[in-house]
């Protein structure tokens, strides 16, 4: 799916950063945040633990001209990035995804179970994993898993 990548529909996305000083291509933060966030990431240092883990991988697709840009780099540009064009740019982009696979996408989800603890008994909450097929609408599996797993969401 190379012709639907996310650089190909962020490239259009207004800069609000000035000439001086920018080191990183704003194409390349973002694609390094969306794969971040879609691996599980929750907050800019885990963005950029994602991206140190996996800059081999990100620089067969991505120029990274001075590796990987630190959280408070990402943090501070994401701040100033206007939200509603940063929106409608990943919107094209998963609408594109969707149109290309004709819906055979397997969407792959985590969640724990409120109020599932059992504090007297000394049980950690329950974390399942979902697998399902929303053009079939077919729940395809579901896992308990280990909640030291669970917080897992990267390799290294």
């Amino acid at each position: 799916m190379a012709g639907d990548s996310i650089s190909k529909y962020f490239k259009d996305l207004p800069d609000p950063r000035g000439e001086r000083g920018k080191r990183h291509r704003l194409t390349d933060m973002q694609s390094i945040t969306v794969c971040a966030v879609i691996c599980g990431a929750d907050g800019w240092v885990e963005v950029e633990d994602f991206g140190k883990a996996k800059e081999g991988w990100l620089k067969l697709f991505l120029a990274l001209p001075h590796g990987i840009p630190s959280h408070d780099t990402l943090g501070r540009v994401f701040a100033v990035l206007d939200t509603e064009a940063m929106e409608r740019c990943f919107r094209d982009w998963t609408a594109a995804l969707a149109e290309r696979s004709k819906g055979r996408l397997i969407a792959i989800d985590g969640k724990t179970l409120g109020r599932s603890f059992d504090r007297a008994g000394r049980k950690t909450a329950i974390h399942l994993v979902n697998a399902w097929c929303s053009n079939n609408r077919l729940v395809l599996g579901q896992l308990a898993t280990d909640p030291i797993l669970f917080g897992t969401t990267f390799a290294k």
